[in-house]
């Protein structure tokens, strides 16, 4: 990520109202600390400025300067002048309380570097604001420097010359006074400035995986179309074999010819069935280039499971209940499916020796249920591209997955799919 400046156009965003309730409450309380050290001023007697002018005129100049202060995120530039025009005329007029306005003009400073909207204008007038002080300075030191008294230094012992020593530390120590007002200003706005690239990066992030998770699902409901576009060829191919066999025996052998038609009748009920859910899955797709499929199938699972063995893992694989002939479209689903889950099993989890495929053949419905005790290298991705291809594949059939970590260890994978024969419709 590049470094911000503070002439590249951003302006941040400005106060919330939980922030300006924040600043209002600081700044009345910044300002009856200041009434409470004008107490303690009067109360010790140190009037390091000069004789202080009367006491309204005090309660006003302690008011004056913080009290700004709760408009600093809001008018951050407006605040500064404000404040800075008040602590010097507070000064000009002896005003005792100094402790709590040199904070209040630090905070001023401070606020117009972090949330001033115009970059430029904001250095120039901190700026300002700080020479203006040093100017302020010198004439102070000036306008002192003549009535200090004769005895004054007289405990000094350094190398320096005693009044060039005071001027020194003076500047010295305003010079980080103010110093460090300005670079925390800065500091604080390309804090902000950072934090707004990095969210637009996580959003543009957040888009970038929606994007590749629509393009997955598309991909995956394309090769189920494609699938099941085989499917359906299979069957009409097969229904024209079997109405040219009728055809033949029609005149001869009526028996033959009606057993002819009833498979034609069972076929065209399973090829519209399938060629429904075909064009369900093509509603958003769009076309793709041609490629050769390997054989899929739920006569392909063992050879899925003898693989995992072959990598190394203790791998079993058992069919339950009564098998029947199932639609394509799912004995494809199914070999997908577990194909996927093998997969996942090899490259994703660690320590994993025991792998488990079970296919049941229950009353209404396949079950294929492939389990494992390995344990996940990385947090798992509910819209990885694996489990979105399964979600599509049993979600085309109205089927039900489950995938997740297991309550004794290891990751499961359960997918069932109704078998429920549907009455041909018209497309």
């Amino acid at each position: 990520m590049t470094t911000p400046t503070p002439d590249d156009g951003w302006r941040r965003p400005g106060p919330t109202p939980e922030q300006r309730r924040l600043d209002l409450y600081a700044g009345l309380a910044l300002t009856v600390l200041a009434l409470f050290s004008l107490t303690l001023a009067h109360s010790t007697g140190a009037f390091l400025l000069g004789p202080p002018p009367s006491v309204p005129e005090q309660l006003l100049w302690t008011v004056a300067v913080p009290l700004p202060l709760i408009w600093r995120r809001r008018y951050p530039a407006s605040t500064l002048v404000v404040v800075a025009v008040m602590f010097i005329a507070a000064q000009a007029r002896s005003a005792p309380e100094a402790q709590l306005s040199s904070w209040a003009l630090f905070a001023a400073i401070y606020s117009l570097g972090a949330w001033g909207p115009d970059r430029r204008l904001s250095r120039r007038l901190r700026i300002g604001v700080i020479a203006t002080m040093f100017a302020w300075l010198g004439v102070y030191y000036a306008v002192s420097v003549g009535s200090i008294p004769p005895d004054a230094f007289s405990q000094a012992v350094g190398p320096v010359p005693p009044v060039l020593a005071a001027l020194v530390s003076g500047v010295l120590v305003n010079g980080l006074y103010f110093g460090f007002a300005y670079f925390f200003g800065e500091t604080s706005w390309l804090a902000a400035r950072r934090q707004h690239e990095l969210a637009e990066q996580a959003e543009e992030l957040r888009r970038s995986q929606a994007e590749a998770r629509g393009r997955a699902v598309m991909g995956e409901r394309v090769r189920i179309a494609r699938e099941l576009h085989d499917v359906v060829a299979h069957h009409v191919s097969v229904m024209g074999v079997q109405a040219a066999a009728a055809r033949r025996v029609f005149d001869r052998d009526a028996t033959k010819a009606r057993t002819a038609l009833t498979a034609i009748e069972e076929t065209a009920r399973t090829a519209v069935d399938e060629l429904r859910r075909m064009l369900g899955v093509l509603r958003a797709s769009e076309s793709t280039s041609e490629r050769v499929e390997a054989p899929s199938g739920v006569d392909q699972v063992a050879a899925v499971v003898e693989r995992a063995r072959d990598a190394g893992l203790q791998a079993t694989f058992a069919v339950y209940g009564t098998a029947l002939p199932l639609p394509d479209s799912v004995s494809q689903a199914i070999h997908r499916i577990v194909q996927e889950a093998v997969t996942n099993v090899l490259k994703h989890a660690t320590g994993a020796r025991v792998l488990d495929v079970r296919l049941r053949y229950l009353a209404k419905e396949v079950e294929v249920d492939v389990t494992d005790d390995g344990r996940p290298t990385r947090a798992v991705n509910p819209d990885g591209l694996g489990l979105v291809g399964m979600r599509e594949r049993v979600g085309t059939h109205g089927g039900v997955l489950e995938a997740g970590e297991r309550a004794g260890g290891g990751w499961r994978v359960r997918a069932r799919f109704p078998l429920a024969v549907t009455a041909a419709e018209p497309v």
